[in-house]
C-alpha cells in the first residue's frame, strides 16, 4: 500500500503512499535523508480518524461526566492516544544514499545500507540487518492487492502474442509496474541497498533506538488508568 515517489523515478501505485520530492528531507529523528519516503497512507487516515473519535468521546465524557468519570476519561485519553498515533501515524520508511531509517511504532532502527542482508515481503515486510529481523510497518502486505496484480499480469501476459510482456511491466507500457505495490517497494529498496552498499557513508552497524517520547506517556496512561479502575 506504500511506494515512493522522488524526484527520479515514477510511483508504483497511484494508491501509494505520498513521498518527498526533494533532493533531501530531514525526518523527525534528527537525521536527514534524500530520495524517497515510505508511509501506509491507509494507515494515517484510520488513526486521524480513530485520534477525532477518542477525542470526541473522552472530551464529552470530561466536560458532562460526573464523579471518575472525567478522570476515567482523562486517564484513557492518555493512554490511547499515544498507542493510536505509534501504530497508525508513526510508521515510516526513509530511504537514503547512505542508509535506511525504519520507524516503527516503538522503536527507530538506523540501518547503513552495507548492514543490510536482505529485503523481504511475504505475510509483512521486512528487512534483515546484523542478524536480526526487522518489520516494516510503513509498509503493509495486503494479500488481496497481490492476488489482483498476480491476475493482471497473467491475464496481460497471455494477451501478448510476442512473449514480451514480464512478470513485472508490459512492453507497451514500460512505465508501469504489475506488482503488488508493498512488493513494488520491496523491489525498491532492494535495488537500493545493492547500489549503495559500497558507498563509503553507507558502512556501519545497525542501530536501534526506542521511542521513549510515545512509550513513556503510553505508560503514564496505563499507570493512570489502572489507579483509577483499582480505586473503584
Amino acid at each position: 500500500m506504500t511506494s515512493p515517489d522522488d524526484d527520479s523515478a515514477p510511483a508504483a501505485s497511484s494508491s501509494a503512499s505520498s513521498a518527498s520530492s526533494a533532493a533531501s528531507s530531514a525526518s523527525s529523528d534528527g537525521e536527514t535523508f534524500s530520495d524517497r519516503i515510505y508511509r501506509s497512507p491507509s494507515g494515517i487516515a484510520g488513526g486521524v480518524l480513530l485520534l477525532g473519535l477518542s477525542g470526541w468521546l473522552g472530551i464529552d465524557a470530561m466536560i458532562r461526566g460526573e464523579g471518575r468519570t472525567p478522570w476515567l476519561a482523562l486517564a484513557g485519553l492518555l493512554f490511547a492516544v499515544p498507542v493510536v498515533i505509534a501504530f497508525t501515524v508513526r510508521p515510516a520508511v526513509y530511504a537514503g544514499q547512505d542508509r535506511l531509517l525504519v520507524r516503527n511504532p516503538f522503536r527507530t532502527i538506523t540501518l547503513p545500507w552495507a548492514s543490510v542482508e536482505g529485503l523481504r515481503a511475504g505475510y509483512t515486510s521486512e528487512v534483515l540487518a546484523g542478524g536480526a529481523t526487522y518489520q516494516l510497518w510503513a509498509i503493509p502486505v495486503s494479500l488481496r492487492q497481490r492476488k489482483r496484480a498476480a491476475r493482471q499480469q497473467a491475464r496481460a501476459a497471455s494477451e501478448d502474442p510476442f512473449g514480451t510482456t514480464s512478470a513485472h511491466v508490459s512492453a507497451n507500457k514500460p512505465d508501469e509496474d504489475r506488482r503488488a505495490p508493498s512488493d513494488a517497494a520491496i523491489g525498491d529498496l532492494r535495488e537500493m541497498a545493492e547500489l549503495n552498499a559500497q558507498r563509503e557513508g553507507a558502512q556501519g552497524a545497525p542501530e536501534v533506538r526506542w521511542a521513549f517520547e510515545v512509550i513513556a506517556p503510553t505508560l503514564a496512561g496505563a499507570v493512570l488508568l489502572g489507579i483509577m479502575l483499582a480505586i473503584g
